[in-house]
């Protein structure tokens, strides 16, 4: 890229530049190296990094990087430094000031009257395991004051953030004044539960950082369609939660926040890009809202061992919220429910949609809940279930492939027909979204951020394969293909560039095209829903996605085809049950496939949660949600939760 486009995107030095002057994971810490001195080193460590990315070491790839790489940090103005460092500065600052804000905020409400900084009691847990409905009975007949549950959820929320980093805003106190002054409406379905939201949220006198610090400073002026919504049904949205810098990542960590941790295991992930929702709802919040694009919703539900539903496009608001990609309609992000049980989703689902959202958001279709379809499927006495066992790229672990077998299984006794599917190519589902979402040749996500700010390992690989110039990536994708004779990899890296108005169009009849194969393969095969692993492994453990950003087929495809889907918790880990086979060989797998591998280990991720996803059709909400609340009550083994005082 030339200078000129790097200055139009706002990057004070070329990003290797950066990376040469500030540590890679240094969260904004020089490294005390100056950068012609280490530029001979950064060659090393970017071949490095190629070859991790890619699963190979090999001359070839070293050679390609010679032709590719170029440094020129050595020749860089002082001007152009001095504006680096002052913007490094700036960032650096506007990290403090949010974690400072957030740290004096909670030391005020543990101190307060009641202190939220009191133990979850017995009591407390008897409110959190009580259906919602019997709590909104209970606020508006005044048994219950809605202020009492914001305090048992504000003290869990404190004790989850604790344990984990998954908050960003905490609004409580203001959620107190809304209590007070009319905001909240106490005759609505959900009055006086308190809901959690992703940070990209927009709530009226909070920012919406999505972890980047150049929105740090900048409150909305009023609240968007979705939190208005929830409002006039009675929530009290209470705190926000962490996510990655970018959005696109299983992971959850950025320079502004910090990083989220898995609630069951600290050394892992608790998902992305809503991984902090997760990790809250894991112990012991109650619904949330976050939002899919790859399986932001779903990853985080399969990694932490909570409740999630993809909607379709228009079911749920859309507007009115931050995002790392602006104007990116290729793959869409839907905002979606999240919760920490069965009957929590279906009732919050449900609540929802009879809301009338299409009275918020322009984006939403004028189709309120339908009963008659959840009833259908709640009491039909026989299924066609279609079961996909691989997305044809990783095979998924043992442990996530016993989940689904526990799943057919339970299927299968109560009189259930299984299919052994062959749907059209999810390989070539993978490709295609691959490159729709990032058309723009991953400058979108980029162009917000600050000199010296931390990338998710998986999005700094994306960048670097973005960048390597189109003749040597296509000499790099011969060489994988025909010498390393792997086709998976090579059809992902092949056109991994930016594209052009007219090739975007191109894609998009694509995307078209490889959705109606889809709706046509679905009605000859007249299955009632599939279902997949989540993922290829549980939870990734902290910067995995370096290795394992490009192993997301098992949600990405179905953002791609607008479907349906849910994710719920089936059993967890077991270091003795999902070992590896003896004879297993990672040499022998294609490059996506041995990236994820390297980060399986059933010893070290023994007790993560492992879950099963329900797919349906377009526009199927109120089938799938209850599809799975009828695959959980048949399961032998009821899945046990946290308990919020862990």
């Amino acid at each position: 890229m030339s200078q000129a486009g790097r200055k139009e995107r706002g990057e004070a030095l070329p990003y290797l530049a950066q990376k040469i002057l500030f540590a890679e994971e240094g969260k904004c810490s020089l490294s005390g190296q100056s950068g012609p001195r280490n530029a001979r080193g950064l060659l090393a460590g970017y071949q490095r990094q190629l070859h991790s990315a890619l699963g190979y070491v090999s001359f070839v790839n070293w050679a390609l990087l010679q032709l590719h790489l170029q440094i020129p940090f050595a020749h860089e103005s002082p001007r152009k430094t001095m504006s680096f460092i002052l913007g490094l500065s700036r960032h650096r600052a506007a990290c403090k000031r949010k974690q400072d804000e957030r740290a004096e905020i909670i030391r005020d409400l543990i101190m307060a009257v009641p202190p939220f900084g009191d133990l979850v009691s017995d009591a407390d847990v008897a409110i959190i395991n009580k259906p919602i409905a019997e709590l909104v009975h209970e606020v508006q007949s005044g048994q219950r004051q809605a202020g009492d549950l914001l305090f048992v959820y504000g003290k869990v929320a404190l004790k989850a953030h604790e344990k984990t980093n998954c908050l960003t805003e905490v609004m409580i106190s203001e959620s107190r004044r809304w209590l007070k002054d009319g905001s909240i409406n106490f005759e609505g379905p959900l009055a006086g539960i308190p809901i959690s939201l992703k940070d990209t949220l927009g709530v009226a006198g909070f920012d919406s950082s999505v972890g980047y610090s150049s929105f740090v400073g900048k409150p909305f002026e009023e609240d968007g369609p979705m939190v208005k919504m929830l409002k006039d049904m009675g929530a009290v949205p209470y705190v926000k939660t962490n996510v990655p810098i970018s959005l696109l990542s299983f992971e959850s960590t950025n320079d502004v926040w910090g990083r989220c941790t898995n609630p069951h295991n600290k050394k892992y992930s608790p998902g992305g890009s809503t991984g902090g929702e997760s990790a809250l709802l894991a112990l012991g919040g109650r619904i949330g809202i976050g939002s899919d694009v790859a399986g932001s919703v779903r990853a985080p539900a399969h990694f932490a061992g909570i409740y999630s539903l993809r909607c379709s496009t228009g079911r749920w608001p859309r507007t009115g919220g931050k995002t790392s990609m602006p104007g990116q309609e290729g793959v869409p992000a839907v905002y979606s429910p999240m919760t920490r049980t069965m009957d929590d989703l279906a009732y919050f689902t449900r609540s929802l949609l009879q809301a009338k959202p299409w009275k918020y958001d322009y984006t939403c279709h004028p189709l309120e809940w339908r009963s008659d379809m959840e009833l259908e499927f709640a009491q039909k006495k026989k299924f066609r279930v279609g079961v996909m066992r691989t997305d044809g790229v990783v095979d998924p672990s043992p442990a996530c492939a016993r989940a689904l077998t526990m799943v057919e299984e339970a299927l299968k006794s109560e009189g259930h027909e299984i299919v052994e599917i062959d749907p059209p190519s999810p390989f070539e589902g993978l490709v295609l979204a691959s490159i729709l979402l990032n058309t723009d040749g991953c400058q979108m996500f980029r162009s917000f951020m600050q000199p010296g700010e931390w990338l998710d390992a998986g999005a700094r690989q994306m960048v670097m394969l973005m960048e390597i110039p189109r003749p040597i990536k296509y000499l790099y994708y011969l060489w994988v293909k025909y010498v390393r004779k792997d086709d998976i990899w090579a059809e992902l890296i092949r056109d991994w560039h930016e594209k052009s108005s007219y090739e975007t169009w191109q894609l998009v009849a694509k995307r078209e095209l490889y959705r109606s194969r889809w709706f046509e393969w679905w009605n000859k095969t007249q299955l009632d829903f599939i279902i997949s692993p989540p993922n290829a492994t549980p939870a990734v453990p902290h910067d995995g996605m370096k290795e394992a950003v490009a192993s997301c087929g098992y949600t990405f495809l179905f953002n791609l085809l607008d479907y349906t889907a849910g994710v719920f918790p089936v059993t967890h880990v077991d270091k003795d049950l999902d070992k590896l086979p003896a004879d297993f060989q990672l040499n022998k797998l294609n490059g996506v496939a041995q990236g994820a591998y390297k980060l399986y280990d059933a010893t070290d991720m023994h007790g993560l949660p492992v879950g099963v996803q329900v797919i349906g059709r377009r526009l199927e909400e109120e089938k799938v949600v209850s599809l799975m609340k009828r695959i959980e009550e048949i399961l032998p083994e009821k899945y046990e939760l946290l308990d919020p005082r862990s």
